[in-house]
């Protein structure tokens, strides 16, 4: 018997259908004789609507309030699977965040998990039960309702998966598993077996949006096997994993230096290409060039829950400099009121943002080991008349900031270069 978590997605039971295709699929597993814990997403759209309805109401909605507003969609979801499993005549109870024992920080709409005590989750699956759990959702110190930010119910997932030693977590959606590249941009795109921790979560990092970027980190230090698969067909989709001890293409019962003399060959291995649209940049221009003004900065945007991806710092001039980077735009009007602060306080020039930017990244592990990527894609951008704006690199990954309209011409041009369409 095997203990399995099943997460699916809002697109999954979006309506009465799918959310009674979601219990047969779920019915099926638990005939199989494996142990099942469930979680599910809001329903549709439903958590826009609901921010849209805060919106409505103010423009400036209390955080709090909005976890409470927010953590009902996921409410619905599992009273509804629950009710259709129990229809078929399967016994299964619905719990939500904080019933399943998963407490979180004080950050509201953000929220991380500080800890997991799935109790109450153990105890249903001995009564034989299928357990359904409401993702996104926790309990802070405060004893408050706490959601975990765009994606949160993957991080639930996979954080329970790993407190409850869960042999698998697969996580169900509208798509049959990791691609190279969003299909809707890049037709070509090509479903990958199987990819890295690593690499995938840079790719979530880069604005993949098939999995929050948090879990792929608690899966990676828990080492919780992940099986990305589509809830409407049978087929594997994607298995996520540690990365292989060698990326050089070699064949089998030969030394690599065999291979290679007879024609294998050393590849620079990019496993796909993201687009982030929810980026905004910002320039701090003129600020003293003197010890301490980059902590005093980045400083007051972390007391502000506000994370800043990349970072460009001026050449000195006369004593100041600039220093630019991005935040999500979902952060920029709360970012731009703490630099406003900051700025006075450094005596600095002035704070200047444009949110009609977007990220483009390439990433994968064998790009480690490989000279020339970068600049592979660069000459490639140059040549489509693609400016960029700005640029980061780590060992699996360059990201450019392009103006937003040239945003998804420069992830196909990118696709194309490393001719991620092939296998």
């Amino acid at each position: 018997m095997s203990l399995v978590v099943m997460k699916f997605g809002g697109s999954s039971v979006a309506d009465a259908d799918r959310i009674k295709n979601v219990a047969n699929r779920v019915m099926a597993r638990r005939h199989r004789g494996d142990k099942v814990v469930v979680v599910v997403s809001a329903p549709g759209d439903m958590t826009d609507d609901l921010i849209e309805l805060a919106k409505g109401v103010t423009s400036d909605p209390d955080a709090r309030e909005m976890d409470m507003l927010l953590a009902t969609g996921e409410q619905v979801s599992i009273a509804l699977l629950s009710m259709a499993i129990k229809n078929r005549g399967m016994d299964a109870v619905s719990l939500t965040g904080p019933q399943a024992g998963i407490y979180a920080d004080w950050t509201h709409t953000k929220a991380r998990i500080t800890k997991i005590r799935p109790v109450a989750v153990q105890r249903e699956l001995k009564k034989g039960r299928i357990v359904i759990v409401a993702g996104f959702q926790g309990l802070n110190p405060g004893r408050d309702i706490a959601t975990l930010g765009r994606g949160g119910s993957d991080l639930t997932a996979v954080a329970l998966a790993a407190a409850l030693k869960a042999d698998v977590c697969e996580i169900f959606t509208d798509v049959k598993g990791i691609y190279t590249a969003d299909p809707r941009i890049v037709p070509e795109a090509r479903k990958v077996d199987r990819i890295s921790y690593d690499a995938m979560l840079e790719l979530a990092g880069a604005g993949a949006q098939v999995m929050q970027a948090r879990s792929i980190e608690v899966g990676k230090k828990y080492e919780v096997p992940i099986h990305v698969r589509s809830s409407f067909t049978d087929e594997n989709g994607t298995m996520i994993m540690r990365e292989d001890s060698s990326t050089m293409r070699s064949t089998k019962g030969k030394k690599m230096n065999d291979s290679i003399r007879n024609g294998g060959t050393e590849e620079a291995v990019v496993s796909g290409v993201a687009l982030d649209r929810n980026q905004a940049k910002v320039t701090l221009a003129d600020v003293p060039d003197r010890p301490g003004v980059a902590a005093e900065v980045f400083g007051a945007l972390a007391d502000g829950a506000i994370n800043v991806d990349m970072i460009i710092q001026s050449a000195p001039r006369e004593g100041v400099n600039d220093i630019s980077f991005t935040v999500s735009r979902d952060d920029l009007k709360k970012a731009l009121a703490i630099l406003e602060r900051v700025r006075a306080h450094l005596k600095a020039r002035s704070v200047t943002s444009d949110s009609a930017v977007a990220k483009v990244s390439i990433v994968g592990v064998g790009m480690r080991s490989h000279p020339g990527v970068a600049a592979s894609l660069f000459k490639s951008l140059a040549s489509a008349g693609i400016n960029i704006d700005m640029i980061s690199t780590s060992e699996i990954k360059v990201a450019c900031v392009v103006k937003e309209n040239n945003a998804e011409k420069a992830m196909r041009i990118a696709h194309k270069t490393f001719t991620l369409e092939k296998k």
